[in-house]
């Protein structure tokens, strides 16, 4: 049986600075847990453990020259959900103010916005932070 506090209280620790992710994950997890509850499959699958874990979380390094001619090093992320129903979908976000928190949160939530849409998608985000407007 899983407590919601108990279950969100374990997450924050694994998950600690992210509350964008700890937000959404903690609204599903309360509309589903009864759910969940209620199903032993889904109990004994751990459910909520696999659906919260990304696949995969891929950190890089991004080196590029600016203007002015000097060599830039910024970091890039790539979160990976959940691809069941088939590749990993997402793109690329480029601006400085995505942290690794904001792509897990985009991530987990498109597992359940595009889940009815377009089977056949898994679920990704991925992030690199350039200021890159007016740029070609």
């Amino acid at each position: 049986m899983y407590n919601l506090d108990k279950f969100m209280k374990e997450l924050e620790q694994k998950n600690a600075a992210q509350p964008e992710f700890l937000q959404a994950a903690r609204e599903v997890i309360e509309s589903i847990v009864d759910v969940v509850n209620a199903n032993p499959s889904y109990l004994k699958g751990h459910i909520l453990e696999r659906v919260t874990e990304p696949d995969r979380t891929i950190m890089f390094k991004v080196e590029w020259e600016d203007d002015n001619g000097e060599v830039q090093v910024n970091r890039g992320y790539r979160v990976q959900f959940n691809n069941a129903l088939g590749p990993y979908k997402g793109g690329i976000r480029f601006h400085p103010s995505v942290t690794l928190g904001t792509l897990k949160f985009l991530g987990f939530e498109q597992i359940f916005k595009k889940q009815f849409d377009d089977a056949g998608h898994g679920r990704r985000q991925g992030r690199v932070g350039l200021q890159s407007q007016g740029k070609v």
